[in-house]
């Protein structure tokens, strides 16, 4: 492999210029969502009393997530020693940095009160999850950018590997902890799963690693910088791997439900449409599934598809895809479900709505501050690129592969 060289990009083109003006229209949507949402309070929002956490919450969990997958490139090279991601590795710490701050973005901005993030700040509850979750994410910022200093300091570049594992170790826990949120809600009978947490972690694995190949191609193709078939593919397999992978934990978390006979009503309204959950049965099927699922993996197992790069960004957007609707299945459609009152006794009726599923409908509100959350990872990643030298000069196989032969 030949020596990796890490340039900044110009950053002056039209196309580039356009880039930050319409990721930053999209920011200050959310800005304005976010100071309406809590002028006129949360009722004009699609959430209420049954569903209190909703589309925002979608997009930050789905963010936060890609933000500890997107780091598996890193980890790879670091922890597992394989070279051909090295020249990477920058770039993978600069999207994980990127994603984790979009999603907690869009969770500060939907509390309604953000300062009241004070409060999680300042005293800690340890016996919440929840508190757990923010020495997770504070300590990934500070563990995460000392690795990328090393990685891009010669002088301090020899102790890189150890960063590197201790950032692998605290990702694992960090995805372990965010997973653990919905694992540990026992009312709740679409979680109360200690498979909550493993299953979170294999779909960072695909989620972040599809947002990474996106920004690679369009980093690579906006600049007109060489990238290598090698690369590509390698990224590809890896990619197929994660995806089947995800798969493989949503079938045996549901046939786990079916085996126990508490959890078939949930997976007879996943699974089927019962009790009114068609809406959700259907994201399920169509988008967790089929387009999140099936067809990413036939685009990139295909023979006749092996080098095409179009198919591959369309998987990798079809994974984003099917991670939003998993996350939606999981978030929206859990608390969507009738909350169990008296277990094995009739079901309870009142005026607040026991027993009864609850539906939801997301405002334009909670859409654009969805959309923020995704805008501001994307424009810290553009300027990242820009300022510092995260984008190797070239990928090309000659370059990139360690086991190149020159003809």
């Amino acid at each position: 492999m030949k020596k990796i060289h890490l340039e900044q990009i110009e950053g002056k083109s039209t196309g580039y210029m356009g880039l930050i003006a319409l990721l930053g229209f999209f920011i200050l949507g959310a800005i304005g969502s976010m100071l309406y949402m809590e002028h006129e309070g949360h009722w004009v929002s699609g959430m209420d009393n049954q569903i209190v956490w909703g589309l925002p919450h979608v997009f930050a969990v789905f963010l936060i997530v890609a933000a500890s997958g997107a780091l598996n490139v890193a980890s790879i090279s670091s922890v597992f020693q394989k070279k051909i991601y090295k020249p990477l590795s920058p770039l993978s710490t600069l999207v994980a940095l990127a994603l984790l701050t979009g999603g907690l973005m869009v969770l500060v901005l939907d509390l309604g009160r953000p300062d009241r993030l004070i409060v999680a700040m300042t005293y800690y509850n340890f016996k919440s999850i929840f508190a757990w979750n923010m020495i997770l994410y504070n300590g990934f910022f500070v563990i995460v950018g000392v690795y990328a200093w090393f990685m891009l300091d010669r002088t301090m570049k020899k102790y890189s590997r150890y960063a590197g594992i201790t950032a692998f170790v605290w990702r694992l826990a960090l995805t372990t902890g965010t997973g653990s949120i919905f694992g540990f809600l026992v009312a709740r009978t679409a979680y109360d799963m200690a498979m909550m947490a493993p299953m979170f972690i294999i779909m960072s694995f695909s989620f972040g690693l599809a947002v990474f190949i996106l920004v690679l191609l369009a980093a690579y193709n906006g600049t007109n910088r060489p990238l290598g078939d090698v690369v590509v593919n390698r990224l590809r397999s890896l990619l197929g791997t994660f995806v089947f992978a995800t798969l493989y934990f949503q079938i045996v978390y549901h046939l786990s439900n079916l085996y126990a006979t508490e959890h078939h009503g949930y997976e007879a309204f996943i699974l089927l449409g019962e009790n009114g959950g068609s809406t959700y049965s259907t994201i399920f099927w169509v988008g967790q599934i089929i387009l999140g699922s099936l067809l990413p993996i036939a685009l990139i197992y295909a023979p006749a598809l092996k080098n095409c790069r179009k198919t591959l960004t369309a998987a990798s957007l079809l994974v984003i895809l099917g991670g939003l609707a998993s996350m939606y299945t999981i978030i929206i459609a859990g608390q969507a479900y009738p909350l169990e009152m008296f277990p094995g006794m009739e079901v309870v009726s009142s005026t607040f709505f026991d027993g009864e599923t609850s539906q939801y409908s997301a405002s334009l509100p909670e859409l654009l501050l969805g959309l923020g959350g995704v805008a501001l990872s994307l424009i810290m990643i553009a300027l990242g690129i820009k300022v510092l030298g995260f984008l190797p000069a070239s990928l090309e196989d000659s370059v990139a592969d360690p086991h190149h032969k020159a003809e």
